[in-house]
């Protein structure tokens, strides 16, 4: 693991107030980071021990995670728990992995759900639950770009590997927002399955795939045509999807199964299932190690994290974390 890592190891942290010393560690790997929207904190797991080794206190309520492309920085989506009304905690915390600190809050509209950072770490976009809009910051100036009007409720981001798109789920509408990221535009709306809630592309940004909650499916869209090609119904209907990720290396695509506490395992490109493997209960987030050996859900009703092992598809460990964790984000070694 970099330097940049291992100093966030010892630190607690509250968000909006100075940092605690920074110690720094011999870990050699990657964190995981764990948003628990219940107790305001996140976990910090070393993926070698599969422990919690530092808890980052905040003041508010914390959802989407990710960390940026060059690992140096990890962005947390905060809000209130008052929807439809702004707050001053309605903003994406920038925190610097390096020194532990909160080195800006950007402002976003109500009640930010989740957001993407472009794959060359550049811009950031989020979705603003109860505004109905997606924000674009310039990571370099910290600057609002521009705000789009998007579906109803909007909630999953997504960029396509090739940083041309971005993808916007919208829960109550049913809808994906397609944002042309050099125009800063939303140049289509789709209809998809009943509330939406992630979306991931295939390596080659030739697909993007699109979790349905209520519907229970996949629905596939042809990001060259921009038309929905397909849905796919998953353990008919009784799994209900939420967070999805795409393995390169394997051709495989991870679905977090939220209320069936399953990971589901689909052929990447026939969709086709493999396997359900049985997690927490509840899992909402999915996100997989940079080697592609590992995936890690987030299980928010039994408050902990599961390791599967990605060769035999099975659990390998369980991490208690804190209350109701939400998202997850796996940062890489520098």
């Amino acid at each position: 693991m970099s330097h940049h890592y291992a100093m966030l190891v010892a630190v607690v942290l509250s968000v909006g107030c100075a940092s605690a010393p920074m110690t720094d560690t011999s870990h050699t790997e990657p964190l995981l980071f764990v948003s628990n929207e219940a107790s305001h904190t996140i976990s910090v797991i070393n993926t070698r021990t599969n422990s919690v080794v530092s808890t980052i206190a905040l003041d508010a309520r914390p959802r989407g995670i990710r960390v940026s492309p060059d690992g140096a920085w990890l962005y947390v989506a905060l809000s209130d728990e008052e929807p439809g009304q702004e707050s001053s905690s309605d903003a994406i915390a920038v925190i610097n992995i390096g020194t532990g600190q909160v080195t800006d809050r950007l402002r976003v509209g109500t009640d930010p759900e989740q957001f993407a950072v472009s794959p060359d770490g550049t811009r950031l976009f989020a979705s603003n639950e109860d505004a109905g809009t997606a924000t674009a910051f310039d990571l370099a100036t910290r600057k609002t770009l521009a705000t789009l009007v998007v579906g109803v409720e909007p909630e999953g981001v997504t960029f396509s590997p090739d940083g041309r798109w971005i993808y916007v789920t919208s829960e109550t509408s049913n809808t994906i927002s397609i944002i042309d990221n050099a125009q800063l535009q939303v140049v289509d709306n789709l209809l998809v399955d009943l509330r939406p809630r992630d979306v991931t592309f295939s390596a080659d940004s030739k697909r993007a795939f699109v979790t349905a909650e209520v519907g229970g499916s996949i629905t596939v869209i042809d990001t060259e045509r921009r038309e929905v090609v397909g849905t796919t119904v998953l353990q008919d209907g009784e799994s209900k999807p939420v967070g999805i990720a795409f393995a390169s290396l394997s051709n495989r695509l991870y679905v977090a199964g939220g209320r069936s506490n399953t990971l589901l395992v689909l052929d990447g490109t026939t969709l086709s299932f493999i396997k359900a493997v049985p997690v927490g209960r509840r899992p909402w987030g999915v996100a997989l190690s940079p080697d592609g050996l590992f995936a890690y859900t987030a299980n928010g009703l039994s408050n902990n994290v599961s390791v599967i092992e990605l060769a035999s598809n099975t659990v390998v460990a369980t991490i208690s974390v804190g209350e109701r964790p939400w998202g997850v984000a796996v940062g890489r070694t520098r």
